[in-house]
């Protein structure tokens, strides 16, 4: 089994996205080393040489989906007028109708599922992942300081409003019939008004 030469950088790219199709198909927990070099074209040993595990190369997938799923999602909120707009900005995009969106609650689920079991395996990395919540975070404080927000904790209402939108997300994984994308938008933008004292046009 041959494959080009590639930069080490590239390299483990390609075995990661590999990885990620693996779990996709078999769950974070069901992908062996195997597996993951033959989706990726390569040896075990060319695995292990850019990876010393599983839970590794694990971690890479959730870090990059969560980098690649959220990046373009913050940086449209940031750059909203108003932090109203800005939420949305962070919420709509999260339950639309796409193979990507679907997808990437899959594995979010599965991650979850996991840590519940062996929280050691989101230690190293719990800040890089927590992208949309940081958002949130600034997105509230600007609120609050704008008057457009009823004073709150920041931090502690942006996690509640992350949790919110994993569990709408895990329940989508699993797909519930009835909870389609404009339900659960409508659900995020009643909860943000409830915590946040404003009105959300739904």
């Amino acid at each position: 089994m041959t494959t080009p030469r590639l930069p080490p950088n590239d390299r483990r790219r390609m075995i990661v996205s590999a990885a990620r199709t693996v779990m996709l198909r078999s769950g974070l927990t069901g992908a062996s080393l195997r597996d993951i070099a033959q989706a990726a074209e390569v040896s075990v040993g060319t695995v292990t040489y850019h990876f010393r595990s599983v839970n590794e190369i694990l971690r890479e997938v959730v870090t990059q989906e969560s980098e690649s799923f959220y990046r373009g999602v913050v940086e449209e909120a940031e750059a909203a007028s108003d932090p109203r707009q800005g939420l949305r900005a962070l919420i709509e995009p999260m339950f639309v109708d796409t193979d990507s969106v679907r997808e990437h609650w899959k594995i979010w689920a599965d991650y979850w599922g996991l840590v519940g079991r062996r929280p050691e395996i989101a230690e190293a990395y719990a800040d890089q992942i927590r992208l949309w919540e940081n958002a949130c975070t600034e997105l509230i404080s600007q609120g609050i300081e704008d008057g457009v927000f009823q004073p709150v904790p920041p931090r502690e209402t942006a996690l509640k409003l992350a949790a919110y939108s994993d569990g709408i997300g895990v329940q989508r994984a699993q797909y519930v019939p009835s909870l389609d994308s404009a339900r659960s938008n409508a659900w995020m933008l009643e909860f943000a008004s409830q915590l946040l004292g404003c009105e959300f046009e739904i």
